[in-house]
């Protein structure tokens, strides 16, 4: 891209631009900070990195009406740095656009619209429902009866069992699995096996998938069709790498869960959440809308109302760890012991 003026980019995102002769400048890319260059755009959201504001050499930086008056350069103040630079990010970046087009190697048994991208070694298989302008990466294999949206983007290794739908404008990375079957097995005794002994026996998984509009999908990513009733996850859906999401869960529209958060079966996540790296969620356990739950996190019981949740102890060195986490141990015993001086106490005072 040639680059575009502050001018023009004010007059579609809004803001105020601010700067003697600013408008006229133009910019090429997108970059930090500290490393912007004279053709260059950049942002402030964090206060922390206010200290860098005074060298930064960028012909322009995003930020807050606080900050502005700070800005040795050209600067569009927005009430909102960072998305207004999710905006114009995207803007001067612009995804790359691949020819129409069916590779001499890819399977398709289904009949496709001519704006399709189909990648070689992908698989397509029959009743296939494929919108305008979807793009299959290399080596995709996509199961009979699927259904995906127009201007979806599937990147190379990616697996869609039959029978689940993606919504228009999907993102979905390498080596996603979308469908594939919930862990559903019932425990049939059977003494002759030992103690406690038993089959596992396989519980056919017959729902879907249903992914909604506008939803991104991380690498490795996998997502369990339902056992009965389908697995849901609305509009506008932000998941990041190596997420688990089991049978019949249900994740509600413009939530975002970070990488290798763990949702186990007919768990319900609200509307707007945020879900912390490496968090696991319990089977059968709901959670409100707005609610944040912080890394690493356990979520044993249901949330019921909006809030940020936390239940993990930060590091420390193994030594005081190892001394804190001895003490626990003894935690019913020390409240046995305050409760018997408690009620010494009381009687104490109750004599005259």
């Amino acid at each position: 891209m040639s680059g575009i003026s502050l001018s023009d980019i004010v007059a579609r995102l809004g803001g105020e631009l601010r700067g003697e002769a600013a408008g006229a400048r133009v910019v090429r890319q997108v970059a930090t900070l500290s490393q912007a260059g004279p053709d260059e755009i950049t942002f402030l959201s964090n206060p922390k990195y206010r200290g860098q504001l005074a060298g930064t050499r960028a012909a322009a930086v995003i930020l807050n009406a606080a900050s502005a008056e700070h800005c040795p350069t050209a600067c569009i103040v927005a009430a909102d740095p960072y998305g207004y630079y999710a905006r114009v990010a995207q803007w001067l970046n612009p995804p790359l656009v691949e020819e129409p087009g069916t590779h001499p190697s890819a399977t398709v048994d289904s009949a496709v619209p001519a704006s399709s991208r189909i990648a070689a070694g992908a698989r397509i298989g029959r009743n296939v429902s494929l919108g305008e302008n979807v793009s299959i990466g290399p080596n995709c294999v996509i199961g009979d009866g699927v259904s995906i949206g127009e201007s979806s983007v599937l990147y190379g290794n990616v697996t869609i069992y039959s029978k689940c739908v993606v919504g228009a404008r999907a993102v979905i990375h390498s080596g996603v699995v979308i469908g594939a079957d919930g862990f559903g097995f019932a425990r049939e005794k059977d003494a002759a096996l030992g103690p406690g002994g038993g089959r596992w026996v396989k519980i056919p998984q017959l729902g879907r998938v249903l992914v909604g509009d506008d939803v991104e999908i991380g690498a490795n990513t996998t997502i369990d069709r339902g056992a009965l009733d389908d697995t849901i996850i609305e509009e506008g859906v932000k998941l990041d790498n190596q997420i688990q999401v089991a049978h019949n869960v249900r994740i509600g529209a413009h939530t975002a869960l970070a990488g290798c958060v763990g949702i186990a079966g007919s768990a319900r996540i609200g509307r707007n959440c945020t879900i912390g790296g490496a968090a696991m969620i319990l089977g059968h356990l709901e959670i409100a809308d707005g609610v944040h739950v912080s890394t690493n996190t356990l979520v044993t019981k249901s949330i019921t109302k909006a809030g940020a949740y936390t239940g993990w102890v930060p590091f420390q060195e193994h030594a005081d760890w190892a001394k804190n986490f001895g003490r626990l141990r003894h935690l019913d015993t020390m409240n046995d012991k305050m409760r018997d001086l408690e009620t010494r106490l009381s009687a104490l005072e109750k004599k005259p």
